[in-house]
């Protein structure tokens, strides 16, 4: 490997929209360099006419989640803890409807008091005045016991399987007893990025067989015990005692368990596997979801860019691949991480179905160490963002799940099986097989305004971005709806059911979360570039601006407020991007007043109702951040910026405990900028030698609700 120092921007590269190249590279393998992979023909949505820095050097500010579960506070908003140290599986329980008071007017209408950070570009974590802030682990941390001390300079697989991972995407923190003292961290490890992560790397074929194994190791997700800091906000893992419940998931050694009506289908056979019923490993693991029984939901994203040998496919399955994102042309030119040099299943030329198997939507039971993970087949495949459960009036559960791709769609699943409330290992059986039979759903918007839309972001003479939607069934158990295509094909090969449908396009669907006192849906669109370009779809009321650089919020409201509906309204009660930009809009409040976003991602709420947004590649400059805003009554669409992540870094997890006294936030890929590498990082978070992601912890220094 050549030592030849490479030149380091002082900005890096950018390109579709704001994303770094490097970031471009590694994150999704170049997705905006191909084809947008939606090449259907179908009706899309514009032809639709229908119905601050301080002590230690920051700014303080903190982060927030995505389910909002009980670490004391309010005990009846708890998940019911396990002993600390107990061997046999805790049965936790977290009925959502005791989470928040449903129909209270007050819930999401509070006043945030903290005074907003301002953008920056500071290779630090920037907080408000008033807060605290501290790491919880990084990359390479021990999580099993015997784990070596991280070695930047001799790292292996065996060690990196015992280690923290790479990367940290979603974050949920569970407790284990009801006294809030102690917790169970669980987070993805979405990718890696090579050139941050090893000494002299050169190129992906430079790399040893062991270095694409720590690479494997690296991916996937962890389960670490925390505890509290005295009776403070703040959180750190467990150092003594046995840690019964940590746990490292891999791409390379976990075996998943195939559930729901496509397993066992002949897409999902391989020669290791000829059932079809059980998958090593995991990949690209991005946002996630806690589900009212205590387990965590986790995406698979881009998987698409680990696999080569698309060319030498057979020739009917190669339009599916292409669907999907993989390259059936030519050999992936230099853009592969070459994990087939590892392990051959990465070759589709040698084993093409492997690439279906994965895609899905993850469970994990944090409280079984010992249990096997799983795949639900019932839920879809495409490139999962992550998927929140709620639990609908009549007790059905639904989950609401946006594909990450630009011009992809928005879906939702409800269970046939209703939701069993209790603590006892009768309901949580039952409830852990909830997710393994339904009905799934893509949906179909129309607007209002459909004439008025001129790709400006102007809003029409009815003073709103809104419509009405529909939700259009694919398949429920082993029943397609989908002309042409059986259960099974529908459920491997969602997005193309979809398109056979007629879903509305839009630009790049990611998080979606249910406000737990009103059930309205909040979608986070991040942004398309490719919005009204050359042949691409042009703008729609949903999507209402030409070549959209900075996203936009959609709020839907499910008629008769039936989650289970198939039909609802929709609008957009945020469009993202500089607030003196005539294109913006804050739910009608004062855009001198409000904070600039770019690129929303993921979503959450607080315990008092409060929607926060986390972002992803923020075009207006300045680095990433948190934001909250209120989403109903006078302060609705006063959005304030409550931290910022480091140089290069993006935004994720956002998770805060019920009794609002800690926030969680994961750092991914801090000083991710084209021309990085070890030996010259682009930044030094968090230890101030070369970067790591890490997870870090929000608290008020008075002990007071984070954020209001």
């Amino acid at each position: 490997m050549s030592d030849r120092p490479r030149l380091l921007p002082l900005l890096g590269t950018t390109r579709h929209g704001s994303r770094d190249a490097m970031t471009c590279l590694y994150r999704c393998g170049n997705a905006c360099d191909h084809p947008v992979p939606n090449t259907s023909d179908n009706a899309y949505f514009g032809d639709v006419v229908n119905a601050e820095v301080t002590r230690r050097g920051v700014v303080r500010a903190g982060a927030v989640g995505a389910m909002v579960l009980g670490f004391g506070g309010a005990a009846a908003g708890a998940l019911a803890g396990a002993a600390p140290a107990a061997a046999a599986p805790a049965t936790p329980v977290a009925p959502e409807a005791a989470r928040r008071a449903p129909g209270r007017p007050d819930v999401g209408t509070g006043a945030l008091d903290f005074k907003p950070i301002p953008p920056n570009t500071l290779d630090t974590f920037v907080v408000p005045n008033g807060y605290d802030h501290a790491v919880v682990i990084r990359w390479g941390d021990p999580v099993l016991p015997g784990a070596p001390e991280f070695d930047l300079h001799g790292q292996s697989a065996a060690a990196q399987s015992k280690q923290f991972g790479y990367n940290n995407d979603f974050v949920a923190a569970l407790p284990l007893d009801r006294q809030g003292r102690r917790g169970l961290l669980v987070v993805n490890h979405e990718y890696t990025n090579e050139d941050l992560m090893f000494p002299g790397y050169t190129t992906p074929d430079a790399m040893t067989v062991e270095q694409l194994r720590v690479a494997m190791a690296a991916h996937g997700m962890s389960v670490v015990e925390i505890e509290r800091v005295g009776g403070t906000g703040q959180w750190r893992p467990v150092e003594r005692g046995r840690r019964p419940y940590n746990r490292r998931v891999t791409a390379h050694t976990t075996k998943f368990e195939l559930t729901g009506p496509a397993a066992g289908s002949a897409w999902l056979r391989t020669a290791a596997d000829p059932r079809g019923r059980v998958v090593v490993g995991t990949l690209n693991n991005c946002a996630g979801g806690v589900t009212p029984w205590g387990t965590v939901l986790s995406g698979e994203e881009n998987f698409n860019q680990y696999f080569v040998g698309g060319d030498a496919a057979p020739a009917e399955l190669k339009p599916r691949l292409a669907r999907y994102g993989i390259n059936t042309t030519a050999r992936y030119p230099g853009g592969s991480r070459k994990w087939e040099r590892a392990d051959e299943r990465f070759d589709l030329a040698k084993h093409p179905n492997e690439a279906h198997r994965f895609g899905w939507i993850v469970e994990i039971d944090p409280y079984d160490p010992d249990s096997r993970p799983r795949k639900h087949t019932a839920m879809g495949r495409f490139k999962h963002e992550g998927a929140n459960v709620h639990v609908a009036r009549d007790g059905h559960v639904v989950a609401y799940m946006g594909d990450d791709e630009r011009f992809d769609y928005l879906y939702k699943f409800v269970s046939d099986k209703k939701f069993m409330k209790g603590n006892s290992w009768i309901a949580r059986r039952h409830n852990l097989t909830l997710l393994e039979s339904g009905t799934l759903y893509v949906a179909q918007f129309d607007q209002t305004s459909a004439d008025e839309i001129d790709g400006s972001g102007k809003l029409p003479s009815d003073g709103a971005f809104d419509g009405r939607g529909r939700w259009i069934k694919l398949v429920r158990g082993n029943r397609s709806y989908v002309d042409g295509m059986t259960a099974d094909e529908v459920l491997v090969f969602t997005r193309l059911a979809a398109d056979k449908v007629g879903a509305t396009k839009m630009d790049r669907p990611e998080e979606v979360e249910v406000s737990p006192a009103t059930g309205k849906v909040y979608v986070a669109l991040t942004n398309n570039s490719s919005r009204g370009t050359g042949s691409n779809p042009k703008p729609d009321e949903m999507n209402p601006r030409t070549a959209n650089r900075h996203g936009q919020i959609a709020e839907l409201v499910e008629d008769r407020g039936d989650n289970t509906a198939e039909t609802f309204t929709w609008s957009l009660p945020i469009v993202c991007g500089d607030p003196a930009d005539p294109s913006t809009y804050y739910a009608g409040y004062d855009k001198s007043k409000v904070s600039p976003i770019s690129c929303p991602d993921n979503l959450m709420f607080d315990a008092t109702g409060n929607l926060w947004i986390s972002t992803d590649g923020n075009a207006l400059g300045s680095n990433d951040g948190l934001f909250a805003t209120a989403i109903e009554g006078p302060e609705k669409g006063h959005l304030k910026q409550f931290l910022t992540v480091p140089v290069g870094a993006e935004t994720c997890g956002p998770f805060v405990t019920d009794d609002n006294r800690s926030l969680f936030v994961a750092v991914q890929h801090p000083g991710e900028l084209t021309g990085a590498t070890v030996e010259n990082p682009a930044s030094t978070w968090p230890d101030g030698d070369y970067a790591k992601p890490g997870v870090v912890v929000t608290w008020r220094l008075d002990g007071g609700p984070i954020g209001s």
